[in-house]
C-alpha cells in the first residue's frame, strides 16, 4: 500500500509513520514543521530503503495539490492541523485556513491522484460542543454542535468528506479522538497536559492544575489510537467512529498516577479555571469496536510510565 501521512511530524503522525513502514508500506510524509520536528521521525528516515519520503509541505498551499498527487498514495491519512482551541478563538481566519482550506487541498490532491480513500483526524473532545453530563461516554449519533472555531472546522471537513463521497466516490473514516497522549507529545504546548506533568516533575518543577482538578478527560494512548487510523484503512467506511477509552479520569487523579510513577511526593499548584472549559468529557467506544473491531488497551498506568520513560531519556532528573 502506498500511503500519505500529513502532520507526518507530529507525535501522533510519526508513531503512525513508522506503523505503516513496520508493515511494509510506502510511505510519504507532509509536514511544514511548525508545530512537528524532523526528531520524531529520525527512525523512519534513517531507514529510507523501507520506503519513506519527507517533504515539507503547508497544507494551506495548492502545491500540497500536486505532492499529493505525485505520491499517487492508495490512502491519505490525513493529521495535519491547527489543533489549538484557543488559537481558534483568536485567530479564527488562520485556523479555517489551516483546518477548512487546507483539507480541502489535501482532498483535491487524494482526488487527482485516484486515491481509494482518506482517513482524516477530527476531534471528539469539540465537534460534539458542550453536552450534558448525563450522556457521556457521548456516541456519535449525539449530535455535533461545536462551540469554538477549532470544533466548527473539524465538523465543517466531516461534511466535506461526505460530500467528496457523493461527487467523486473518495472514501473516507472520520475518526474522533479523545484526549491522544504519548511519547514525542510537546511538553510546551498547551493540549499536553500528560507531557507537561511529565517533563515538569521529571525536571523538578511543580505542576498547574487549573479549576479544582476535578474535571475530566478520556485519555487514550498514541499507539492505540494509530493502530485504530491502520485498520481505518480496510474498515469503517464513510463513518465518524470515536476514539476514545469511553473512561472518564479526573485531571486530579492523572497527577496522581503520573506523580507516583515519577517517584515525586509532591501537591500541584492549583489556578483559576480557564474560561470555556469543559467540565466533564468521555467518548463512547462502540462504534469502533463494531467497525473496526478496535479497543483501546493501554492503561493510565502503562501509558504514563511510557511517557516518563521517553522523557527521562531526555531530561534529566533533579
Amino acid at each position: 500500500m502506498r500511503a500519505v501521512v500529513t502532520g507526518a511530524a507530529g507525535f501522533i503522525g510519526s508513531t503512525l509513520v513508522d506503523r505503516l513502514l513496520a508493515e511494509g508500506h510506502a510511505v510519504t510524509g507532509l509536514d511544514d514543521l511548525s508545530t512537528g520536528s524532523l526528531a520524531n521521525l529520525s527512525e523512519a528516515r534513517a531507514g529510507r530503503s523501507r520506503g519513506f519520503r519527507f517533504e515539507q509541505a503547508d497544507v494551506r498551499s495548492p502545491a500540497v495539490i500536486d505532492n499529493i498527487e505525485r505520491a499517487r498514495p492508495d490512502i491519505v491519512f490525513h493529521l495535519a492541523a491547527q489543533a489549538d482551541v484557543r488559537v481558534s478563538v483568536e485567530r479564527p481566519v488562520f485556523d479555517a485556513e489551516v483546518n477548512i482550506i487546507g483539507s480541502l487541498n489535501v482532498l483535491e490532491g487524494a482526488r487527482r491522484a485516484g486515491t481509494e480513500k482518506v482517513v482524516f483526524a477530527s476531534s471528539g473532545g469539540t465537534i460534539y460542543g458542550d453536552p450534558s453530563p448525563d450522556d457521556l461516554p457521548l456516541n456519535e449519533a449525539n449530535g455535533q454542535r461545536p462551540l469554538s472555531p477549532y470544533g466548527v472546522s473539524k465538523k465543517a471537513v466531516g461534511d466535506y468528506l461526505a460530500a467528496y463521497r457523493h461527487l467523486h466516490g473518495l472514501r473516507y473514516t472520520a475518526l474522533a479522538l479523545a484526549n491522544v497522549y504519548g511519547p514525542r507529545q510537546d511538553p510546551y504546548g498547551e493540549a499536553g497536559v500528560v507531557a507537561i506533568f511529565a517533563q515538569r516533575l521529571l525536571s523538578g518543577e511543580s505542576c498547574t492544575i487549573y479549576g479544582d482538578g476535578k474535571q475530566t478527560r478520556d485519555f487514550v494512548y498514541v499507539d492505540d489510537v494509530v493502530d485504530a487510523f491502520a485498520r481505518a484503512a480496510e474498515a469503517g467506511d464513510d463513518l465518524l467512529i470515536n476514539i476514545g477509552t469511553g473512561r472518564e479520569t479526573a485531571v486530579n487523579q492523572l497527577y496522581a498516577t503520573i506523580a507516583h510513577e515519577a517517584g515525586v511526593d509532591a501537591p500541584p499548584d492549583y489556578a483559576p479555571e480557564r474560561p470555556g472549559e469543559l467540565a466533564r468529557s468521555a467518548l463512547d467506544p462502540t462504534r469502533a469496536a463494531i467497525q473496526l473491531d478496535w479497543k483501546a488497551w493501554t492503561t493510565l498506568e502503562q501509558g504514563t510510565a511510557a511517557v516518563l520513560g521517553h522523557f527521562r531519556r531526555r531530561t534529566p532528573t533533579r
